[in-house]
């Protein structure tokens, strides 16, 4: 089964805590204080397989969690930082923030690693919090989260060339006629239901990839049929060859055929509408009527198209094209399929998020912000020496003078996350 499109659920293991800890040794009965850091969180990292060919896996499996990171120890130990999660993709995959839209990665090539969800930093242990004044610390840091995201990974085929046209035109035998490619064939449409790739060599020395994109129909770009699914794989082609039944045996008129498929494929993006294309003529060898394909040639010349007439079932004509596709591909550059402005830009390494948010809630001032998340979870509510700490940041943050600002009086209530307190000036 072809899969190229699923939405999965990721997130990135938590930093271990700090340790709380002193020093127990023999003739050290007070010893100072030697809790170690947590150890940092498993990454979730996207990477390019190409082994693989869909993202079938993650139809049925949704969600990826990275492992946490271990504990501080004792004696300043460091807690196990954990190994990063890889999530293997095929080639040709963009992985896009399911909330913005924003791309976290396109990977092109083989073995590509890019990094989707960022483990969480591990709290440090009681050791760092030792003053002059504070000997003892009996608080540590707990460690920060791993980031968790929804994403989208869409798989656009890496391909040279895409072949475009009508169901039943001859597509299918074109590639099989041109490459090692066996896609299935025959004389009904929508054989094809899934996008197949083979590789030509018309020069020696020379080669490159064509896509046989699935028949088109009418309202493709709309989504109908399986208009989206197939469309999407054109976007990385850098030539477009649209194949046409020159022949009418099904009663179908070719330069109609021309102008709707177009219709549908420029529709679907306007990127693909500035993307070099010529025409295949296919099926001559029906041909009775030699003035249909005068008439057809003339008029699509007259538009700026190259015609060139085949037949794949015969091999006439086949290799004029091929070697016209291969000059055209020595000058038509590669284009990035993701324009810098697509991508979501954040910061890499953790910081403090020192932002702060103050409202009322039925009469209670409400104070919020990781920064205060962090720092309530390393503070030991029970310690004096912890809560003078914990006071002494929250005045250094600007925390009370902006409570002073909102007009809180003595005896007012404070809700910092879940802990509730009296306020005294």
């Amino acid at each position: 089964m072809f899969v190229d499109i699923a939405k999965i659920y990721i997130k990135a293991g938590d930093g271990g805590n700090g340790r709380v800890s002193f020093r127990r040794e023999k003739y050290v009965p007070d010893g100072g204080p030697d809790g170690g850091d947590g150890g940092r969180g498993g990454s979730i990292v996207a990477i390019a397989d190409d082994g693989i060919r869909t993202l079938m896996d993650y139809r049925y499996k949704t969600k990826y969690n990275g492992e946490a990171g271990g504990d501080g120890g004792k004696k300043n130990m460091t807690g196990k930082a954990s190994e990063d999660l890889l999530i293997k993709v095929p080639v040709g995959t963009i992985i896009r923030d399911a909330e913005t839209g924003k791309v976290l990665a396109d990977l092109k090539t083989k073995n590509e690693k890019v990094v989707l969800a960022k483990g969480g930093r591990g709290g440090r242990g009681n050791t760092h919090f030792k003053t002059a004044t504070r000997q003892a610390p009996t608080f540590a840091e707990k460690g920060t989260s791993g980031v968790e995201r929804n994403i989208v990974m869409e798989l656009k085929l890496l391909a040279d060339v895409g072949l475009l046209g009508y169901p039943n035109v001859g597509k299918s035998t074109f590639l099989a006629a041109t490459t090692k490619a066996q896609p299935k064939i025959a004389n009904y449409h929508f054989t094809t239901l899934q996008p197949n790739l083979g590789v030509v060599e018309a020069i020696k020395g020379k080669s490159f990839v064509i896509a046989d994109i699935p028949g088109l129909i009418e309202g493709a770009k709309d989504g109908v049929g399986l208009g989206h699914d197939f469309l999407r794989h054109v976007e990385r082609t850098r030539l477009l060859v649209h194949v046409v039944d020159i022949s009418g045996i099904e009663g179908r008129d070719p330069i109609e055929d021309f102008k709707t498929i177009n219709k549908e494929v420029f529709g679907y993006s306007e990127r693909l509408s500035t993307r070099k294309q010529i025409v295949a003529a296919n099926k001559i060898d029906l041909l009775f009527d030699r003035e249909v394909l005068t008439h057809f040639t003339a008029t699509l010349e007259a538009e700026g198209y190259e015609v060139y007439p085949i037949s794949a079932a015969t091999g006439e004509g086949v290799e004029t094209l091929l070697s016209r596709m291969t000059t055209l591909l020595d000058e038509i550059p590669h284009e990035a399929l993701v324009d810098e402005s697509d991508y979501l830009v954040e910061e890499l390494d953790f910081t403090d998020k020192s932002e702060i948010n103050y409202f009322m809630d039925e009469g209670v001032y409400c104070v919020e912000g990781e920064y205060l998340e962090r720092l309530m979870y390393s503070t030991n509510m029970d310690d004096i020496e912890s809560l003078r700490r914990f006071q002494n940041v929250l005045k250094n943050k600007g925390v009370f003078d902006h409570l002073r600002e909102m007009g809180i009086e003595d005896g007012d209530t404070v809700r910092i996350l879940s802990f509730e307190f009296e306020f005294y000036d």
